[in-house]
């Protein structure tokens, strides 16, 4: 069986509170364990907000929001994805670090790339230099997020080795058509599911409208979350599809890079 089932959770977030973050979503990541998925998705910066407070939310590789990830994943035998701000370099900005946790101590990451000038993301994180993919039961998965997601050479290199790019995101409402857009449009371009995960609430300076999706590698919605509200989206993963649509309209050999 190479099909995965994987989840999405469209979540509040208490700002600048990680524990409090921990307390509220450990019974929904439990919840979603047990529809049977084998994955499941967070946002971007689950446990704090997109806060540019970097100096104080910051935490270490191995702090409390790492590891109640890599704890959940264990608990529950999944993998658990979600961004976290970590600072893992003494004289250097932090990073906002998306963590894949898995259910046997598994710990992958991917430092987002494109930090958010718009918000000044830029002058309190710093940018990561390489991109992510994890094969996990014979599913590829590319890690991505939010702002990530206006750059498709971002996605183009590695989307030969992506069966499925994951976006986790503090997208806000005043944009959510650019988010639903560019989620579709990275699907049919690099032939790849797309699973956004996006918050909902609002923090000090932005609302949040969710719009969480799984899109399959045609640009199909083949689950979304109601808009503005919590909820849980759970969609399968199949390698195979994404091998029969590559072949059957082989439009990546005509890409020039």
């Amino acid at each position: 069986r190479s099909e995965m089932q994987i989840a999405a959770i469209q979540h509040d977030i208490i700002w600048e509170d990680p524990q409090a973050n921990h307390e509220r979503l450990a019974p929904l990541i439990e919840q979603a364990a047990a529809t049977g998925t084998e994955m499941i998705v967070l946002t971007e910066m689950y446990a704090t907000g997109f806060s540019m407070n970097s100096k104080v939310i910051a935490e270490p590789p191995d702090g409390t929001s790492v590891n109640f990830l890599s704890d959940q994943a264990k608990t529950h035998g999944v993998w658990v994805a979600a961004s976290v701000p970590i600072k893992d370099k003494e004289e250097e900005n932090p990073v906002n670090r998306l963590v894949l946790a898995g259910p046997t101590g598994e710990n992958y990451h991917y430092d987002k790339r494109y930090p958010f000038s718009f918000a000044q993301e830029d002058q309190h994180y710093r940018a990561g230099d390489r991109s992510t993919t994890v094969s996990i039961n014979e599913v590829r998965y590319t890690l991505t997020i939010c702002y990530d997601l206006r750059f498709s050479d971002a996605y183009w290199p590695s989307a030969p080795e992506t069966d499925c790019y994951l976006v986790v995101a503090n997208w806000p409402e005043t944009r959510r058509h650019h988010w639903r857009s560019l989620l579709v449009a990275r699907a049919i371009e690099n032939q790849a599911y797309v699973v956004g995960a996006n918050r909902v609430g609002s923090d000090p300076n932005v609302s949040y409208s969710g719009d969480s999706l799984v899109v399959d590698p045609l640009g199909e919605i083949i689950a979304e979350c109601p808009p503005g509200m919590e909820a849980t989206i759970v969609a399968e993963i199949d390698p195979e599809k994404v091998k029969e649509i590559r072949k059957s309209f082989p439009f990546m050999d005509d890409r020039k890079t």
